[in-house]
């Protein structure tokens, strides 16, 4: 029998329990032994809930109990978790966290203490919910150089542009909806400003390059500046926009970003719709290959935090070799980077289309019964050609990354 603990009793933790008390025979039998959840940390009480026999109030119950051989993190936030993550590794105890901003501040650090100590970190469930991503390029693609990682990482976000995509509706509006049927919180920062979806490219990143991704060092721009009249834009020009972290190899090394892309409708992301999230790797033997499901949610959360629970029992003494180390990965400045964007301006095409052409070298578009305005896709050209070519243009209204 393994004893485990899980720290947080919230939306993923009993997530947890529920999962492991609805499965536990077909867990066990997978595990190759009895999983026995011993306690259950929480500042709170739940009078009336069977976990008030197993409940604590202070984590030295846990860490001091030699009994106990994994734990569980899923309270979020780097503190007071990463103390207590640490002092549990330190202590001999495996750890499974579905915490992204843990992993993504302390997760090098964290994987030496465990390889150290021969026992193991496992974080599946921080990148992609429900989506089996970590584990897969940690041992299934280990033969590939991963050249490319672009993900729909945010099921708010993406909850939101799907429906601005086919409803023709503006951004205040959606994001009001989506608070009132739980998709967004009540403070959405985190969210439609592309803070989630960073630090789950930066874990990806880490994992890609076997070095330390600081999510700080990669370009992030949310959604709050995309409007339905991009939509129009992009259902003329035959792309859908999606908010997209990416993490590709270029000449020099990584070049990482956040942000709202137009992509091809025959793009893989392109029918990631709803709240559903996606990962698309691109290996240099493999080639394409995509990840696909519900992205967040207690239970497809907590699912993948109980599989590396599993993984956890079943190399008890071992250390599951994962390639990221505490050296710091120095991104390529986006400002080299190459790609296409797509630019609204104000004023009339006919006026306008030759200074366009000349410091853009694209094409325009426009849409019908829209006046006083029209779009237009620039040629290739570096970020920072781009930044050049836009101060010398009056008029521009707004951009946004093109990879149709």
């Amino acid at each position: 029998m393994v004893n485990i603990a899980v720290l947080g009793y919230g939306t993923v933790g009993s997530g947890v329990v529920e999962v492991l008390r609805t499965n536990q025979e077909s867990i066990n039998r997978r595990a190759g032994q009895e999983i026995n959840l011993k306690y259950v940390l929480d500042l709170r009480d739940f009078p009336g809930d069977p976990v008030e026999e197993i409940l604590v109030h202070d984590y030295n119950t846990i860490l001091n109990d030699d009994d106990v051989r994994i734990v569980v993190e899923v309270m979020g936030g780097v503190n007071p978790a990463y103390q207590f993550v640490k002092d549990a590794l330190l202590k001999g105890k495996s750890v499974c966290t579905s915490n992204k901003e843990l992993v993504a501040k302390h997760g090098a650090e964290l994987l030496e203490i465990a390889k150290n100590n021969k026992i193991n970190f496992l974080f599946e469930a921080s990148v992609g919910g429900g989506i089996p991503i970590i584990r897969p390029l940690n041992q299934s693609l280990t033969a590939d150089e991963i050249v490319e990682i672009s993900g729909i990482l945010n099921g708010t976000t993406n909850y939101i542009l799907t429906k601005m995509s086919k409803e023709g509706l503006a951004f205040d509006a959606v994001l009001k909806e989506a608070q009132e049927l739980g998709y967004a919180e009540r403070n959405p920062e985190a969210d439609v400003e592309g803070y989630d979806a960073c630090r789950k490219i930066a874990i990806l990143s880490s994992l890609a390059c076997g070095h330390q991704v600081d999510y700080e060092d990669i370009y992030t721009e949310g959604i709050t500046k995309i409007t339905d009249i991009d939509f129009k834009y992009a259902d003329k020009l035959g792309v859908t926009i999606k908010l997209i972290g990416s993490s590709r190899k270029v000449e020099g090394g990584f070049a990482a970003m956040v942000a709202p892309k137009m992509i091809s409708k025959e793009h893989p992301l392109a029918g990631v719709n709803g709240v559903m999230n996606a990962i698309f790797v691109k290996g240099n033997v493999l080639g394409d290959v995509m990840f696909y499901g519900a992205g967040a949610g207690k239970l497809p959360t907590a699912s993948a935090v109980v599989s590396d629970v599993v993984d956890a029992v079943k190399h008890m003494g071992t250390n599951i070799m994962t390639i990221w180390n505490t050296r710091k990965a120095e991104l390529v400045d986006i400002k080299n980077v190459s790609t296409r964007f797509f630019v609204r301006i104000k004023g009339s095409m006919n006026e306008k289309l030759d200074k366009a052409n000349a410091v853009f070298k694209g094409k325009a578009v426009t849409v019908d019964g829209l006046d006083g305005e029209f779009g237009y896709v620039t040629a290739p050209m570096t970020e920072k050609d781009y930044s050049s070519a836009a101060a010398e243009f009056n008029g521009i209204i707004s951009m946004i990354r093109y990879e149709g």
